[in-house]
């Protein structure tokens, strides 16, 4: 992609809103330093000095009124986030402080940035591909360590640097492939068939690799979401409170105490799970327990895992079972006995046992989790993987296209089909990076984004 020219300077607050030690201003765009020099008084103009330097001083209104004390770092084109002229501007943290700069600013000709600006900038300078912009966002979002070490590597372009390497597999393939097309009448052949097949066969080998990581890296990225389901007083708030170390939910004799889903998180060796703590399904006449167990029953239908809880006293309900095989796929359903401190039910079978009183057994039933979450997978987070949706259809696509290739190879036909199909699936992998990407593609992307990044 070449660089554009943008005409116009943005500025947003590039630090959360409220009240800390400091605020950042973030302000970009060829006029960024030029616009930053009319408010600020320094020992140097801003013009004038090296980028990535830190300058103090001090903004000033239109009126020679001292606004605040500052900081204000300069980097300069293309030697910066955005690739444009920049500036960050630290101000104390009083968010009054950061707002009036901002209005002052802008009344002089900046424009308040769009959501995912500063870095869809970033993209159409090539300071970043959009697979590596993505994953700026998913840096900033990430709960656990696991997730911000796989966004990490994503930003640091270990996906990207894969699928180039397979882009250029199916442009050296597709090269020959037209090359004939140009010497048809001389009818010369420049690949043959069978090495062209193994060409295809390849790539396909090694999207089929990418795409088998994206259940392991959606869970890296977003996270599981987990039910726990049972009966009335089979001790699921218990179970919740124990696994989040606090009294989250009320536990008490009575049933029916929990009337609406609880949901709080929880990680796991680095995974973060959503617990949902549900009512306990039942019939019953209280409208507002049965618009309790309404909600329950959505959490089960959208919640990855079950824990399907039951209690030495009554055991498992395999109506309630029944149910939640209606509502959700049986392998996703983990059968958990609660309360054997009471008494030990040798026969009874289920997938974990243990107290949510003592805690005997919970250790055991976490690490049930994570392996049902990761399945029995040999990635890891510094794998190259797959975790965003928008990635995974697109290798589908491409592989789709070389499936069609490789059989138009294999069946003699023309090249003008071949080529067509390995052109389509090129065209598939270079959208993951944004060599060939539609607008409405970019807005949606960046408008996910916060302001100010």
């Amino acid at each position: 992609m070449e660089n554009i020219f943008i005409e116009d300077t943005i500025i947003a607050l590039a630090t959360p809103a409220g009240t800390g030690a400091i605020s950042i201003v973030r302000v970009s765009g060829p006029e960024a330093i030029d616009f930053i020099e009319k408010v600020f008084t320094g020992k140097k103009k801003l013009t004038e000095v090296d980028s990535h330097t830190i300058h103090y001083g001090k903004i000033k209104s239109r009126d020679g009124e001292l606004i605040d004390d500052v900081l204000v770092s300069v980097f300069k084109k293309p030697n910066s986030y955005t690739g444009e002229n920049a500036v960050e501007i630290s101000t104390h943290g009083n968010p009054l402080i950061a707002q009036i700069i901002i209005k002052l600013l802008i009344s002089e000709g900046v424009r308040l940035a769009e959501p995912g600006e500063f870095t869809k900038r970033a993209f159409l300078n090539d300071r970043l591909d959009l697979l590596q912009a993505e994953a700026v966002a998913d840096v900033i979002n990430s709960r656990t360590e696991a997730s911000l070490r796989g966004s990490r590597n994503q930003l640091d372009g270990l996906l990207s640097k894969k699928v180039n390497e397979l882009r250029e597999m199916l442009i050296n393939a597709s090269s020959f492939v037209e090359l004939e097309l140009d010497f048809a009448e001389e009818d010369l052949e420049f690949i043959d068939k069978e090495e062209l097949i193994k060409r295809i066969k390849n790539v396909i080998e090694e999207i089929d690799k990418l795409l088998s990581t994206y259940s392991f890296g959606r869970v890296i990225r977003d996270g599981v979401n987990v039910a726990i389901v049972g009966q009335t007083n089979v001790g699921k708030s218990s179970l919740m409170n124990y696994i989040l170390k606090e009294s989250r939910a009320i536990v008490s004799s009575i049933p029916g105490t929990t009337r609406d889903v609880i949901r709080e998180e929880v990680s796991i060796d680095g995974v973060l799970f959503r617990m949902f703590d549900t009512a306990g399904i039942r019939k019953s006449k209280d409208e507002i327990e049965k618009e309790g167990v309404a909600r329950s029953r959505e959490a089960v239908k959208d919640s990855d895992l079950i824990l399907f809880l039951g209690d030495v006293e009554q055991l498992f309900s395999e109506e309630l079972y029944s149910e939640l095989q209606g509502l959700n796929k049986q392998e996703n359903i983990i059968k958990v006995l609660n309360k054997i401190d009471l008494q030990e039910k040798n026969n009874v079978k289920a997938d974990a046992k243990l107290s949510a009183k003592t805690g005997e057994g919970i250790s055991n039933l976490l690490n049930l989790l994570k392996e049902k979450a990761l399945g029995n997978s040999s990635y890891s987070e510094k794998t190259t993987i797959v975790s965003n949706m928008r990635h995974y259809e697109c290798l589908k696509r491409a592989k789709e296209n070389l499936h069609k290739a490789k059989e138009s190879a294999l069946n003699k036909m023309s090249g003008e089909f071949i080529s067509v199909d390995l052109r389509n699936a090129e065209n598939d992998l270079a959208e993951i990076i944004g060599e060939v990407t539609s607008e409405d593609i970019l807005n949606n992307i960046f408008t996910k984004f916060c302001i100010g990044k």
